[in-house]
């Protein structure tokens, strides 16, 4: 039977099949999955912040976007992964509050979700499926084996991208 890897908020973990990985609550946090489809390998980062760059206590690379991605991808080459075949997928970076004054700091979603793109793009990682923005919550799982990744939300029908 498979086993559901957790990842927790601001951290990141990899899996082989037939086993997924899990996130829970993202909301302007961004699940990012990665996995080789031939290896069967995956993993997920949950990043809170876009850009490490832009903080002084940044120790925990795994809390941003750029990073994070960075330490996904050298983990799954670790276990036998070939970056030339991994593929990705990303979900939440939600606004989660309404407001009027549409600054950076209250656009933490959307910037999350900018900035995975970016570092995905950087490193030659194709995005094949993404669901991001919008107003609410994400609980993510990831299967490597199969690529698919089920999102459910409160209130909303479970899907599958």
């Amino acid at each position: 039977m498979a086993n559901i890897v957790k990842v927790g908020m601001a951290d990141l973990n990899v899996c082989k099949s037939p086993d997924g990985i899990t996130t829970l609550g993202l909301g302007s946090c961004v699940g990012i999955c990665i996995r080789d489809p031939i290896a069967k390998i995956g993993g997920l980062a949950h990043a809170m912040l876009p850009d490490s760059t832009q903080i002084e206590n940044n120790s925990n690379r795994f809390k941003f976007a750029d990073t994070g991605i960075e330490d996904l991808v050298n983990k799954l080459v670790a276990m036998g992964g070939r970056k030339t075949r991994f593929e990705a997928k990303i979900a939440g970076g939600a606004q989660m509050f309404a407001f009027q004054n549409k600054t950076d700091m209250v656009r933490v979603g959307e910037r999350n979700v900018e900035a995975s793109i970016k570092k995905l793009k950087q490193l030659g990682i194709p995005l094949k499926a993404q669901d991001t923005g919008l107003n609410y919550g994400r609980t993510i799982i990831y299967y490597p084996e199969t690529g698919d990744l089920i999102i459910r939300s409160a209130g909303k029908p479970e899907k599958t991208i």
